[in-house]
């Protein structure tokens, strides 16, 4: 019996040990995967909170606002090193140092608002006030910016941190880890700002050789300062000038005079447009013809720069110049009263115009050494485009009275096409007649001065560059008859000149030297 009870007893044990065994390891699990497992959620909220930022900032953190007369694009991104970046395309970037913490600052500049271009423009002592309001313009729109961006990172937070955890609790804790980061990375940037940081930039791109180019920034500012305060009088003297040369009795224009008004090389310097303006309205022009370079790097915040071309409702006749992309003179051709010429020809107010734009794209000349200088390779070039346009006005069924040429070098093929070819490309008026061979007739080489003072480029050095332009009056034949040089003193002078030329012997052009032009 004591064995069969000592048996029965350790069957019985052997049934209940594994029972109490599984009690024991249960209740002991908790204690050891309780930590672990918090530790794990932590890890996951933090994760979906960081994740939820990154994808936030990126997907929100930008807005438009206009700076001045610019549209610009504002985006914040996560970075390591802070900083701002301005990007104008497609010259490059302008690289600064302004503040620490991972957020990364760019500001994309975009097309010119045509009606406050105009604006400043047609009202000097707006350009003083656009300074002014451009640094509350950026204020306002990097608060702007740095709600949005807070809004959408604990908006895409709270959404992705739902989808992951269903859960209220773990949610909330996520979307406020969210505001924690964003909120302390915009507060770095704020508290670590260097404002001094925009007088220290590092260029990339095109923008690398911009110091070069434009000289002095602060001197060049302050001397556009006084161009703008003078533009009125400018503009007053021309009127003047009108008034008194109309009643020379030198040259009166007869009822069927065409009048043209012949500029060049505008390189982005809106006064010249008041002028241009004003000169259309005072001297009654029919066509306005331009030989190109009417913008400096051939961008496309730049093309904005043509819309003046339709408030002079006039016709419109353009040339691309080695300044001005394809994409400028798309951007002329949009204008309703535009007329871009490219190995073509057109008939208005009664001349035959022909034209071609320059064979080369050299905005920049210390990047594009074909550009800057007469070398073969640049000969070859502008002389074909000078035959490739002899050709074309050969070919036409209407006797040309006007070719149009970017570089007066590629002048030399269209001797005896045409009784007159207009140029501009040197900075610098000229007039001079090409080789005649026996039996053609004989054709004048016009080349006009910068419409625009060179842009920014005239303010380099010490005398600025005057603008010039040219009005050309041709009778019922469609012959030069006369000529007014009109010359303004460049940035920070106001004296208006004009020389009035007769030519005696259209027929045979304006009197001028023969003056040879390269060959290949």
């Amino acid at each position: 019996m004591d064995g069969q009870h000592d048996g029965q007893h350790d069957d019985t044990g052997d049934r209940t040990d594994p029972v109490a065994a599984g009690r024991s390891r249960s209740s002991a699990r908790p204690g050891r995967t309780g930590p672990l497992r918090r530790t794990a959620m932590i890890l996951a909220v933090l994760a979906v909170a960081l994740t939820g930022t990154v994808l936030g900032v990126l997907a929100g953190g930008r807005v438009s606002t206009d700076i001045g007369p610019f549209r610009a694009n504002l985006t914040l991104s996560p970075a390591s090193d802070g900083g701002t970046t301005v990007d104008v395309p497609p010259l490059g970037a302008l690289q600064l140092n302004s503040h620490d913490g991972p957020t990364h600052l760019t500001v994309r500049l975009g097309a010119l608002d045509q009606g406050r271009t105009e604006a400043l423009i047609d009202d000097p002592a707006s350009i003083s006030r656009a300074s002014q309001s451009a640094v509350e313009d950026v204020r306002s729109g990097v608060m702007r910016l740095g709600l949005r961006t807070l809004a959408s990172a604990v908006l895409v937070t709270l959404i992705l941190a739902g989808l992951v955890f269903r859960d209220t609790r773990r949610t909330a804790w996520a979307g406020g880890l969210a505001l924690l980061v964003t909120a302390g990375s915009l507060g770095t940037a704020a508290a670590t700002l260097r404002p001094q940081a925009i007088e220290e930039p590092r260029y990339e791109g095109l923008l690398v050789n911009a110091p070069a180019i434009v000289g002095d920034a602060r001197r060049i500012a302050n001397d556009y300062t006084k161009y703008a305060e003078q533009l009125q009088r400018i503009v007053g003297n021309v009127s003047q000038l009108y008034t008194t040369v109309s009643a020379l009795p030198v040259y009166e224009p007869a009822p069927g005079t065409t009048r043209v008004l012949h500029v060049s090389d505008m390189h982005l310097n809106p006064t010249g447009w008041q002028l241009i303006r004003t000169v259309v309205e005072q001297f009654g022009i029919d066509v306005v013809i331009d030989t190109g370079d009417i913008t400096d790097w051939g961008s496309e915040p730049e093309a904005s720069f043509v819309g003046s071309i339709s408030l002079l409702k006039k016709p419109y006749v353009f040339i691309r110049g080695n300044h001005d992309s394809g994409r400028t003179g798309a951007a002329v051709a949009r204008q309703p009263n535009a007329i871009v010429l490219n190995n073509s020809t057109t008939t208005v107010a009664g001349l035959t115009i022909a034209g071609i734009g320059d064979p080369r794209f050299t905005p920049d000349k210390n990047t594009s050494p074909a550009g800057s200088g007469l070398t073969k390779q640049v000969a070859d070039q502008v002389i074909g485009a000078g035959e490739q346009l002899a050709a074309t006005v050969r070919r036409s069924p209407q006797p040309v009275n006007i070719a149009l040429v970017h570089d007066p070098a590629s002048a030399g093929p269209l001797a005896g096409t045409c009784p007159l070819v207009l140029a501009g490309h040197t900075h610098a008026r000229q007039i001079s007649k090409l080789p005649q061979a026996p039996g053609q007739q004989p054709t004048t080489l016009m080349v006009e001065g910068s419409t625009g003072g060179a842009g920014l480029r005239g303010l380099e050095g010490e005398k600025p560059t005057p603008l010039s332009m040219s009005v050309l009056y041709f009778d019922q034949q469609k012959m030069l008859q006369a000529y007014d040089d009109i010359t303004v003193g460049g940035t920070g002078q106001s004296q208006v000149t004009l020389e009035r030329h007769v030519v005696e012997t259209p027929a045979s052009g304006a009197p001028a030297p023969v003056t040879p032009t390269p060959t290949r």
